[in-house]
């Protein structure tokens, strides 16, 4: 929005300006995430993951903090094995944009482009998961 004060022009730029741009870019997750939605995003992780169990993919009860490629009974891919990265809600944000380019080699595909859907599902992992 532009206005004018005293012959000048101002311009202001609306919060929510800002915000559509940042979701827009597809930057990372920043908003704040919500669990309860982020349990429903979960749902389609299922086809892989599980909280309680291994399965496709690594169980997920205490990822949120655990260190990559730990899980007793699940055979990670050699890239997983080594990455030598904690899941903090920064790598899982990284993780979850897109795996392959994160951390090259992983068998790990699905991508979720959101950032609210990331931040919703971090929430989620974080708050039920541990």
């Amino acid at each position: 929005m532009v206005r004018r004060a005293n012959g000048r022009r101002i311009a202001y730029v609306t919060a929510a300006a800002l915000l559509s741009a940042t979701v827009a870019s597809g930057s990372p997750a920043k908003a704040a995430g919500d669990a309860a939605r982020g349990e429903v995003l979960y749902q389609g992780c299922e086809d892989c993951h599980s909280i309680e169990k291994n399965d496709v993919g690594p169980m997920h009860k205490g990822v949120v903090g655990r260190p990559s490629g730990i899980v007793p009974g699940y055979n990670y891919s050699p890239a997983m094995r080594n990455a030598k990265i904690v899941w903090t809600e920064e790598n899982l944000d990284k993780w979850l944009t897109n795996p392959q380019q994160f951390i090259p080699g992983t068998k790990m595909f699905y991508e979720v482009k959101n950032p609210q859907d990331r931040a919703d599902l971090i929430a989620f992992l974080k708050e039920r998961a541990h």
